[in-house]
């Protein structure tokens, strides 16, 4: 490679979609234009900044570089300061009290039953304990109450905000947002990172119920360690989802 070559660097890769990162831009290969299509649109709706669409030839979306860095990452403490996560509490309350979008999260489709039959799969193929299972099963139930639906991103982890010094550079990912209830953002972003929810509902201005908090994460940890087993991810890695689990017993 001469010096002047860019790299080529994968940032996620399985069977869905493959995201690579080329100098200042991101490709995003995503066989679902519904998906794709989706995101767009919730980028041209967000009233917080996003990423600039540099082009798009399906299956192919060219997106530009965020400036910044991630807020955190899953298993590591954050080194971004309180004010960084002050902010990001702040821009979700912005996009939460934007304009509805016209299409509903499909984060919500069949959430119960979908819950029910991970929790099944979870024990049956001695994936996690029963008891383990059982337990955050009930803490889960916390989430299954009225709320008012917001206009919200609906993948807002650690690594899909950018900070710079305190303030939010960008919000990455836009592909499940839509209409949903407001905490399983702020529980998303706080996965993980319990000791930074303070934080977050500092910028946010709202006093959150931490046992609906509490319930996502758990809720959220259950649904995904099937899926992240089947393509190549490790949910049991230090800080990951099982230990999130472990955490709430």
């Amino acid at each position: 490679m001469t010096a002047d070559m860019e790299e080529v660097e994968v940032v996620v890769a399985h069977s869905e979609r493959v995201t690579l990162r080329i100098g200042g831009v991101f490709l995003k290969i995503d066989a679902d234009q519904a998906r794709v299509d989706i995101e767009v649109e919730a980028m041209a709706r967000a009233p917080i900044p996003t990423p600039e669409i540099l082009w798009r030839k399906p299956p192919v979306l060219a997106l530009s570089a965020l400036p910044g860095r991630a807020l955190g990452r899953l298993g590591t403490p954050s080194m971004a300061p309180a004010s960084a996560w002050t902010a990001a509490g702040a821009a979700v309350r912005k996009l939460h009290d934007a304009s509805l979008p016209p299409w509903r999260s499909s984060r919500f489709d069949e959430l119960a039953s979908r819950l029910d039959a991970e929790c099944r799969w979870l024990v049956s193929s001695g994936t996690l304990p029963a008891d383990l299972v059982v337990r955050n099963r009930r803490v889960a139930e916390a989430v299954f109450r009225p709320w008012n639906p917001v206009f919200i991103h609906g993948d807002l982890q650690v690594t899909h905000v950018f900070v710079d010094s305190d303030g939010v550079t960008g919000v990455l990912d836009w592909s499940e947002a839509g209409q949903g209830d407001a905490l399983y953002d702020l529980a998303i972003l706080t996965l993980g990172h319990p000791e930074r929810l303070d934080d977050v509902v500092a910028g946010y201005r709202t006093d959150v119920d931490l046992a609906v908090i509490r319930g996502w994460w758990s809720l959220r940890s259950l649904m995904a360690i099937r899926w992240l087993t089947e393509h190549g991810f490790d949910p049991f890695v230090p800080g990951y989802e099982v230990d999130v689990l472990r955490s709430l017993m």
